[in-house]
């Protein structure tokens, strides 16, 4: 060859033509398919937050820059038994601070700061640190200053509202007492829920912030009265504070109104009534340092009447109380406080008031007959023991309708000692006619009473040898003699309303109601549950709900029950009767008076004294219990306060008729 032939190279076939296996393909197909349905699964994501949800998050976006505040729903009046208004809410104008209309902090806030608080009577200081406390909890709502500032201070922040850029008035309802301590113990108060009531089932659904009921009907009924609260809707910037908007508020709920069983009428002259009997036995040189009274309808037991003195306004917790304060209220002492309600919540031993109770016991079981002679003597000796008539009186030996009549503690003393052989028969008869246990009062507190028996005894003398063993052998004095068994002596002082019985005017009314009711209806008794509520009506009066309360019945003996009413029914009307000088005047055919006095001892006290009573009207019956503490023998201070009480039920002339009689 003359000259070298290039070199031709042979190409592979064309790459694409080569065939694909079968899994290849397989692969590729489902790969591809889930990349088709991955993006058709975004596509209709998109489509859907675009098309379909854009409106529902447009709201959601719109919520993100509202926010809603409560408006306080007007509390409902509570009105007595006619209509009549004794509880109401009225509307008043609170100042508030707006923090973001505010000057800037430095010394132009703290000069308005300052002017503000000389006319509201505040520090700069408390002002400030009020402001920083609630925009730091709700930085979009205005915060409170003083809620009730008064006519005067309201007119001059209007007048020179340019010198306070940030003050604003804002109608707010408030509680309202208008006839100040009137009952107060058994209306109660109001003010914020707390953190720790927020977690009861009362307050289940309450906000931060809402006023409540505190005490007595306020708190037993807030659910009626509270009402339901309304929203404005506040629109917020991305800092959360608030700017302008025309957002409309949903206006509150006005709460229900209660309408009670008491008589305005009776429960203003009853607690006049209590003060005068206190004042007089004050005069006599008697501490009387406290008392209550109780007006039952025997045949229902509505409560027409019920005072406790000392007493308090409660128009003094429209605005915090200090601690000090608070704990004034609540005792002075060992003394319970104004806001205890004696009537309902006071441990007392009852005095003679309580025979009547032993009577029926000792009749119904057998232990004695009306027509024997017990008690003969000043005092009767038991085990060494002498236990005596009130200024050792020698009544002689009498029979129960007498002993009844002239009070005899001998006769009593006897009865109680009788009775000790058959058991806890007076035990058993006083909670049966409603001592000692709870009278289910619709209040928020009341005490279930002491009647002492050999098992409680046994109880408080396990708690005494724990109690020492906690104190390293110290006495804790929860009983005078631990380890001392059961005696007759305990049964003794229980037959003459004493011991270690524990009572209060609400339980013996329910008592005496019981003996009442049996006495007319022939030996029927009606233990009542004595209430206060009576219906529930809506703002505009119309009813709601009327309010019911159980009964329970009780058979007694008809000549049994006779007998013992005899005997009080002569001891406010018979010559020698206790409490008859008390009742001079009164006329006893048509409003004939069953009535009891009582004398209780209580060691480390003056002499309590203690009147219960029925009056027998066929149309308008009425059962009234009163005692005062320290306030000396019955018929002296607790009697006539009793009948001025009745008086003013049934349209008598008013008359204070002290007693002379020193019984118990």
């Amino acid at each position: 060859m003359s000259a070298i032939e290039p070199v031709k190279r042979r190409w592979p076939e064309d790459r694409s033509r080569i065939p694909v296996s079968p899994q290849l393909a397989l692969r590729v197909t489902v790969i591809g398919g889930l990349a088709m349905v991955m993006f058709g699964v975004i596509f209709f994501r998109l489509w859907y937050l675009q098309v379909l949800s854009s409106e529902q998050y447009v709201q959601q976006a719109n919520a993100n820059r509202e926010r809603e505040l409560p408006i306080a729903a007007p509390r409902g009046e509570i009105l007595d038994r006619g209509g009549q208004a004794i509880v109401t809410s009225t509307t008043t104008n609170a100042v508030q601070i707006v923090p973001s209309a505010l000057p800037p902090a430095g010394r132009r806030r703290l000069a308005l700061y300052r002017r503000l608080g000389r006319v509201l009577g505040m520090s700069a200081k408390h002002i400030q640190a009020l402001v920083i406390r609630e925009r730091e909890a709700v930085p979009y709502a205005p915060v409170t200053i003083k809620t009730d500032a008064g006519h005067r201070v309201l007119t001059e922040l209007g007048e020179r509202q340019s010198e306070f850029p940030g003050v604003q008035q804002q109608p707010v309802a408030i509680r309202e007492y208008p006839f100040g301590d009137m009952a107060a113990q058994v209306l109660g108060y109001v003010g914020e829920v707390s953190e720790p009531e927020l977690e009861k089932r009362a307050f289940s659904g309450v906000k931060q912030g809402t006023i409540v009921g505190q005490a007595g009907l306020e708190y037993y009924y807030d659910s009626y009265l509270r009402g339901e609260p309304g929203e404005q809707r506040v629109a917020v910037n991305a800092a959360g504070y608030p700017v302008p908007t025309k957002l409309a508020p949903r206006q509150p709920r006005a709460g229900h109104s209660l309408q009670t069983t008491l008589d305005l009428g009776l429960q203003r002259s009853g607690e006049k009534a209590l003060l005068e009997g206190m004042e007089r036995a004050r005069a006599g040189g008697k501490p009387a340092v406290g008392g209550a009274f109780v007006a039952l309808d025997p045949l229902n037991g509505e409560v027409l009447a019920m005072g406790s003195y000392p007493t308090f306004n409660p128009d003094k917790f429209a605005k915090p109380l200090t601690e000090a304060e608070y704990k004034a209220l609540r005792e002075s002492g060992d003394v319970p406080g104004p806001l205890t309600n004696r009537a309902a919540e006071g441990a007392y031993p009852t005095g003679s008031t309580f025979k009547p109770i032993t009577a029926m016991a000792a009749l119904e079981a057998g232990v004695i007959t009306p027509e024997e002679g017990l008690g003969a003597g000043q005092c009767i000796d038991v085990g060494g023991e002498q236990f005596c008539n009130a200024g050792h009186a020698d009544y002689g030996a009498v029979g129960l309708v007498e002993a009844l009549k002239v009070s005899s503690d001998t006769y009593f003393f006897e009865v109680g000692r009788l009775s000790n052989a058959y058991g806890e028969i007076i035990q058993r008869k006083a909670k049966e006619l409603g001592v000692g246990v709870s009278s289910h009062l619709d209040l928020p507190s009341q005490f279930a009473g002491v009647v002492p028996s050999p098992k409680w005894l046994a109880e408080q003398n396990e708690l005494e040898s724990k109690c020492r063993r906690r104190h390293h052998g110290h006495p804790c004095y929860i009983v005078a003699e631990p380890g001392a068994p059961w005696t007759v002596g305990y049964n003794m002082d229980l037959a003459v309303g004493q011991g270690s019985l524990e009572t209060n005017p609400l339980q013996m009314a329910v008592a005496y109601s019981a003996l009442a009711t049996a006495y007319r209806d022939g030996g029927e008794a009606t233990i009542v549950t004595p209430h206060i509520g009576k219906q529930i009506d809506d703002a505009d009066g119309s009813l709601v709900q009327t309010l019911r309360f159980p009964a329970r019945h009780l058979h007694l003996d008809d000549a049994d029950v006779n007998l013992v009413m005899q005997g009080i029914h002569e001891a406010a009307s018979e010559p020698g009767g206790t409490s008859t000088e008390v009742w001079a005047g009164w006329d006893q055919s048509e409003d004939p008076v069953f009535g009891k006095t009582g004398t209780a001892e209580r060691l480390g006290h003056l002499e309590q004294s203690w009147y219960m009573c029925y009056i027998g009207n066929a149309q308008r019956p009425i059962v009234i219990a009163v005692t005062v503490e320290e306030g000396g023998f019955g018929a002296e201070t607790a009697a006539p306060i009793a009948r001025l009480i009745a008086s003013q039920w049934y349209g008598k002339q008013k008359r204070f008729v002290a007693g002379s009689s020193k019984t118990f």
